[in-house]
C-alpha cells in the first residue's frame, strides 16, 4: 500500500511539471511571436551613405546651424565629421569627404556634433525615406535636410557649377594672366584684379587696375559694385557673368572654367576673351595635422534658400 502511494505521488508530480512545463512553453512562444525586429540603428543610418548633400533650400524654420549652412556635404565615419567645405578641390579633397571638421556621437536617433570651430550642436534624427534624413536642432527650431549618396554616384560636376558663385569667392583675388590679341578695345582691358565677397548679400565684387603680379596685400581695389552669375540655357557648363560698373554700365561675360584655379571670361561686345588666375585659396576651416584648428573664415554662409518656412517639428525627446 505503501508503494502504491509512493508511485501515485511521483505519476502526480511528473503530471503536474509537465503541465507547468508546457505553460511556460506557451508563454515563450506567445513571447516569440510578439517580438518586433528592432529599425536600423542611428549609425547605421549615418552610415549608410558615404555623403550626405545639405539641401539647403529644404531647410525649415528660421535659425541657422552655421556648420551645416557652410558644408555642401557631411560624412560621418566612426565617430569624424567631415565635410565638403569648399567647390574648390571638391571630389578630390579628403578622397571625396572633403575635411576633418568635427566629431559626433549618436544614440537613440539624437546626433550630438561636436564641430571644431562652431562648437556643440545637437539634433533630433529622422528618416525621411530609403536616402533621405532631417536633422532637426531643438536649441533653435530648425531642420535641414539630407540626401545620401555613394561618392562612385554622387555628381560632384552638378554642385560645383551650381554653386559656382561660391566657387568665384573661394579666392582672395583673381588676377588676369591673359588677354587676347584680337578683339575690340574696351574699358574691361584696364581691369587687372576682381574679387567677389563672401558675406553680406553674396552679390558684391571689387576691382583694381593694380600691374599684374602685385601682392594680395597690396592691391588697391578701385571700384565696388554688385555682380550676379547665370545660367545658359542648354548649355550646363556655361554661365554668364555681370559685373555692374555705374560709370560705363554693365559688363556681361560667358565664363567658363578652366580647372580649380583659372577661369576664362569672354567678351561678347568686344569678342576679347580674358584669363583669370586665382590668388590666396580660402578653405572654410583648415586644421593642422595634429586636428588644432588654425586658421578660419566664417564668413561664408550658403544662402540658396528660396524663403524661409515656418518649421512644424517638435523635439521627441523627454522634457
Amino acid at each position: 500500500m505503501k508503494t502504491l502511494k509512493i508511485l501515485l505521488s511521483v505519476t502526480l508530480f511528473a503530471t503536474l511539471f509537465t503541465s507547468c512545463y508546457r505553460e511556460v512553453i506557451v508563454e515563450e512562444r506567445v513571447i516569440v511571436d510578439d517580438y518586433v525586429e528592432p529599425g536600423i540603428s542611428i549609425n547605421q543610418l549615418l552610415g549608410a551613405y558615404e555623403l550626405w548633400y545639405v539641401d539647403i533650400n529644404a531647410t525649415k524654420g528660421y535659425g541657422t546651424t552655421p556648420f551645416l549652412q557652410k558644408a555642401f556635404t557631411i560624412s560621418f565615419r566612426n565617430g569624424v565629421v567631415y565635410a565638403n567645405n569648399n567647390i574648390v578641390g571638391l571630389g578630390d579633397n579628403g578622397n571625396g569627404f572633403g575635411i576633418d571638421v568635427g566629431e559626433y556621437e549618436a544614440y537613440d536617433m539624437i546626433l550630438d556634433v561636436y564641430h571644431d570651430v562652431d562648437g556643440f550642436e545637437t539634433f533630433d534624427v529622422y528618416e525621411i525615406d530609403n536616402n533621405t534624413i532631417e536633422l532637426y536642432n531643438p536649441n533653435n527650431d530648425t531642420s535641414y535636410f539630407l540626401d545620401g549618396y555613394q561618392r562612385n554616384n554622387f555628381d560632384y560636376d552638378f554642385v560645383f557649377y551650381d554653386n559656382i558663385h561660391y566657387f568665384l569667392q573661394e579666392y582672395e583675388a583673381w588676377e588676369k594672366t591673359f588677354t587676347s590679341n584680337y578683339g575690340a578695345l574696351n574699358e574691361f582691358d584696364n581691369e587687372n584684379y576682381l574679387q567677389f565677397l563672401a558675406g553680406g548679400n553674396d552679390s558684391e565684387f571689387r576691382s583694381s587696375q593694380n600691374a599684374g603680379g602685385s601682392p594680395i596685400g597690396n592691391i588697391i581695389w578701385d571700384y565696388t559694385g554688385i555682380y550676379g552669375v547665370g545660367d545658359v540655357v542648354g548649355e550646363f557648363y556655361l554661365k554668364t557673368l555681370t559685373l555692374d560698373y555705374d560709370s560705363w554700365g554693365n559688363e556681361h561675360f560667358e565664363l567658363s572654367v578652366i580647372n580649380d584655379g583659372k577661369i576664362e571670361l569672354f567678351h561678347p561686345a568686344s569678342e576679347t576673351v580674358y584669363e583669370f588666375e586665382g590668388r590666396g585659396y580660402i578653405q572654410y576651416l583648415k586644421s593642422s595635422e595634429k586636428g588644432k584648428t588654425t586658421s578660419v573664415t566664417k564668413n561664408k554662409m550658403r544662402k540658396h534658400r528660396k524663403d524661409k518656412v515656418d518649421n512644424p517639428r517638435e523635439s521627441t525627446r523627454g522634457k
